[in-house]
Protein backbone atom coordinates (compact mmCIF):
# COMPACT_ATOMS: atom_id res chain seq x y z
CA UNK A 1 0.00 0.00 0.00
CA UNK A 2 1.10 3.36 -0.79
CA UNK A 3 0.46 6.86 1.04
CA UNK A 4 1.08 10.45 0.69
CA UNK A 5 1.88 11.72 4.03
CA UNK A 6 3.28 16.20 4.10
CA UNK A 7 3.80 15.22 0.46
CA UNK A 8 6.11 12.44 1.03
CA UNK A 9 5.72 8.79 -0.07
CA UNK A 10 4.87 5.93 2.34
CA UNK A 11 5.24 2.33 1.16
CA UNK A 12 3.53 -0.25 3.72
CA UNK A 13 3.54 -3.79 3.62
CA UNK A 14 2.68 -5.73 1.77
CA UNK A 15 3.81 -4.16 -1.56
CA UNK A 16 1.93 -4.45 -4.48
CA UNK A 17 2.54 -4.85 -7.97
CA UNK A 18 1.28 -1.56 -8.84
CA UNK A 19 3.06 0.25 -5.62
CA UNK A 20 6.35 -0.86 -7.46
CA UNK A 21 5.08 0.04 -10.82
CA UNK A 22 4.81 3.81 -9.57
CA UNK A 23 8.60 4.15 -8.52
CA UNK A 24 11.38 5.36 -10.42
CA UNK A 25 15.01 5.47 -9.81
CA UNK A 26 15.96 8.78 -8.11
CA UNK A 27 12.10 8.36 -6.04
CA UNK A 28 12.47 8.83 -2.28
CA UNK A 29 10.27 6.73 0.02
CA UNK A 30 9.84 5.78 3.78
CA UNK A 31 8.51 2.21 4.42
CA UNK A 32 6.66 0.62 7.35
CA UNK A 33 5.11 -3.07 7.92
CA UNK A 34 8.38 -5.74 7.89
CA UNK A 35 11.68 -5.87 7.36
CA UNK A 36 13.95 -8.70 7.16
CA UNK A 37 17.99 -8.25 7.34
CA UNK A 38 19.45 -10.75 4.76
CA UNK A 39 22.83 -10.67 3.67
CA UNK A 40 25.92 -13.41 2.22
CA UNK A 41 25.12 -16.72 3.50
CA UNK A 42 21.31 -15.98 3.79
CA UNK A 43 21.49 -15.76 0.09
CA UNK A 44 23.75 -18.29 -0.67
CA UNK A 45 21.46 -21.11 1.29
CA UNK A 46 18.65 -19.48 -0.58
CA UNK A 47 20.37 -19.99 -4.11
CA UNK A 48 22.89 -22.40 -4.13
CA UNK A 49 22.05 -24.99 -1.08
CA UNK A 50 18.74 -24.86 -2.18
CA UNK A 51 17.40 -24.16 1.40
CA UNK A 52 13.65 -22.51 1.94
CA UNK A 53 14.09 -19.19 3.49
CA UNK A 54 12.50 -19.64 6.90
CA UNK A 55 10.55 -16.09 6.60
CA UNK A 56 8.04 -15.01 4.26
CA UNK A 57 9.31 -11.83 2.61
CA UNK A 58 6.91 -12.48 -0.11
CA UNK A 59 5.72 -9.04 -1.06
CA UNK A 60 7.80 -7.55 1.58
CA UNK A 61 11.43 -6.15 2.37
CA UNK A 62 14.57 -6.98 2.28
CA UNK A 63 17.79 -5.64 4.22
CA UNK A 64 21.05 -5.73 3.11
CA UNK A 65 22.32 -5.36 6.36
CA UNK A 66 24.36 -6.90 9.82
CA UNK A 67 23.06 -5.16 12.85
CA UNK A 68 24.00 -4.88 16.64
CA UNK A 69 21.46 -6.96 18.47
CA UNK A 70 20.93 -7.12 22.07
CA UNK A 71 18.86 -9.33 23.74
CA UNK A 72 16.68 -8.54 26.77
CA UNK A 73 14.38 -9.76 29.17
CA UNK A 74 11.71 -9.61 26.48
CA UNK A 75 13.54 -10.55 23.65
CA UNK A 76 15.70 -9.03 21.23
CA UNK A 77 16.09 -4.93 20.71
CA UNK A 78 18.28 -3.71 17.91
CA UNK A 79 20.96 -1.16 18.80
CA UNK A 80 21.96 -0.32 15.42
CA UNK A 81 21.28 -1.21 11.68
CA UNK A 82 23.00 0.11 8.61
CA UNK A 83 23.68 -1.37 5.12
CA UNK A 84 26.35 -3.61 3.88
CA UNK A 85 27.43 -3.40 0.29
CA UNK A 86 24.79 -4.69 -1.96
CA UNK A 87 27.26 -5.47 -4.90
CA UNK A 88 28.00 -8.88 -2.53
CA UNK A 89 24.74 -10.61 -3.36
CA UNK A 90 24.36 -9.24 -7.14
CA UNK A 91 25.13 -13.02 -8.13
CA UNK A 92 22.31 -14.71 -6.07
CA UNK A 93 19.73 -11.76 -6.33
CA UNK A 94 17.76 -13.14 -9.59
CA UNK A 95 16.82 -16.19 -8.12
CA UNK A 96 16.27 -15.21 -4.75
CA UNK A 97 13.55 -12.43 -6.01
CA UNK A 98 12.11 -15.49 -7.92
CA UNK A 99 11.90 -17.73 -5.29
CA UNK A 100 11.11 -15.53 -2.51
CA UNK A 101 8.42 -12.81 -4.50
CA UNK A 102 10.27 -10.06 -2.34
CA UNK A 103 9.60 -6.45 -3.59
CA UNK A 104 11.73 -4.08 -1.31
CA UNK A 105 15.43 -4.55 -1.31
CA UNK A 106 17.71 -2.24 0.55
CA UNK A 107 21.24 -1.75 0.54
CA UNK A 108 24.52 0.17 0.14
CA UNK A 109 25.71 1.17 -3.32
CA UNK A 110 24.27 -0.20 -6.42
CA UNK A 111 23.46 -3.34 -7.81
CA UNK A 112 24.13 -4.72 -11.73
CA UNK A 113 22.41 -6.85 -14.02
CA UNK A 114 21.41 -10.00 -12.44
CA UNK A 115 19.09 -7.53 -10.06
CA UNK A 116 17.86 -5.39 -13.11
CA UNK A 117 16.58 -7.87 -14.18
CA UNK A 118 14.58 -9.47 -11.12
CA UNK A 119 13.29 -5.92 -10.46
CA UNK A 120 12.20 -5.96 -14.26
CA UNK A 121 10.54 -9.25 -14.38
CA UNK A 122 9.05 -10.30 -11.45
CA UNK A 123 8.44 -6.17 -10.11
CA UNK A 124 10.61 -5.57 -7.52
CA UNK A 125 13.07 -2.28 -6.56
CA UNK A 126 16.41 -2.01 -5.23
CA UNK A 127 16.66 0.95 -3.07
CA UNK A 128 20.41 2.73 -0.97
CA UNK A 129 19.81 3.65 2.65
CA UNK A 130 22.38 6.12 2.85
CA UNK A 131 25.13 4.78 4.82
CA UNK A 132 26.22 6.12 8.35
CA UNK A 133 22.58 6.23 9.68
CA UNK A 134 22.50 2.87 11.49
CA UNK A 135 21.64 4.36 14.58
CA UNK A 136 18.56 6.92 12.26
CA UNK A 137 17.95 2.60 10.96
CA UNK A 138 17.79 1.32 14.58
CA UNK A 139 15.35 4.30 15.80
CA UNK A 140 12.92 2.95 13.24
CA UNK A 141 12.78 -0.10 14.35
CA UNK A 142 9.66 -0.73 16.30
CA UNK A 143 10.28 -4.11 17.50
CA UNK A 144 12.10 -7.15 16.28
CA UNK A 145 9.16 -10.16 15.69
CA UNK A 146 11.44 -12.91 14.84
CA UNK A 147 14.77 -14.64 14.39
CA UNK A 148 16.34 -17.45 12.23
CA UNK A 149 19.38 -19.38 11.63
CA UNK A 150 21.22 -18.37 14.26
CA UNK A 151 24.08 -20.36 13.31
CA UNK A 152 24.82 -17.79 11.26
CA UNK A 153 25.71 -15.28 14.02
CA UNK A 154 24.49 -12.29 14.87
CA UNK A 155 25.31 -10.15 11.27
CA UNK A 156 23.66 -13.28 9.07
CA UNK A 157 21.47 -14.07 11.31
CA UNK A 158 17.40 -13.11 9.60
CA UNK A 159 16.09 -10.63 11.86
CA UNK A 160 12.57 -9.95 11.19
CA UNK A 161 11.41 -6.38 12.04
CA UNK A 162 8.42 -3.94 12.67
CA UNK A 163 9.80 -0.71 11.07
CA UNK A 164 7.71 2.21 11.38
CA UNK A 165 8.77 5.31 8.30
CA UNK A 166 12.09 3.63 7.84
CA UNK A 167 14.24 5.65 5.29
CA UNK A 168 14.68 7.62 3.79
CA UNK A 169 15.38 5.34 0.59
CA UNK A 170 16.18 6.03 -2.80
CA UNK A 171 14.92 4.18 -5.58
CA UNK A 172 18.52 2.80 -7.57
CA UNK A 173 16.77 -0.32 -9.76
CA UNK A 174 13.05 -0.19 -10.60
CA UNK A 175 10.86 -2.36 -12.30
CA UNK A 176 11.22 -0.48 -15.17
CA UNK A 177 14.90 -2.02 -15.68
CA UNK A 178 16.34 0.87 -15.22
CA UNK A 179 19.67 1.94 -13.17
CA UNK A 180 20.08 5.12 -11.04
CA UNK A 181 24.24 4.28 -10.58
CA UNK A 182 24.84 2.87 -13.81
CA UNK A 183 23.64 5.77 -15.37
CA UNK A 184 25.83 8.66 -12.95
CA UNK A 185 28.59 6.44 -13.81
CA UNK A 186 28.51 6.80 -17.87
CA UNK A 187 27.47 10.68 -17.02
CA UNK A 188 30.25 10.77 -14.80
CA UNK A 189 32.73 8.95 -17.76
CA UNK A 190 31.01 11.87 -20.22
CA UNK A 191 32.09 14.87 -18.02
CA UNK A 192 35.56 13.31 -17.23
CA UNK A 193 36.74 13.70 -21.05
CA UNK A 194 35.93 17.04 -21.37
CA UNK A 195 37.45 18.42 -18.02
CA UNK A 196 39.94 16.45 -18.19
CA UNK A 197 40.98 18.41 -21.61
CA UNK A 198 40.42 21.29 -20.29
CA UNK A 199 43.00 20.42 -17.33
CA UNK A 200 45.13 19.30 -19.82
CA UNK A 201 44.92 22.73 -21.60
CA UNK A 202 45.58 25.09 -18.22
CA UNK A 203 48.20 22.97 -16.90
CA UNK A 204 50.34 22.58 -20.59
CA UNK A 205 52.76 24.75 -20.21
CA UNK A 206 54.12 22.71 -17.22
CA UNK A 207 57.05 20.64 -17.98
Amino acid sequence: MTEIIDGIRHLITPVTAEDISALHIGDMFYLSGSMTTCRDVAHRRVVEEKMQLPVDVADGAIFHAGPIVRETENGFEMVSVGPTTSMRMEKFEYEFVKQTGVRVIIGKGGMSENTVRACREYGAVHCIFPAGNAVIGAASVVSITGSEWHDLGMPETLWSCKIQSFGPLIVSIDSHGNNLVDNRKKLYEQRKIKVCEEICRQVGFIK
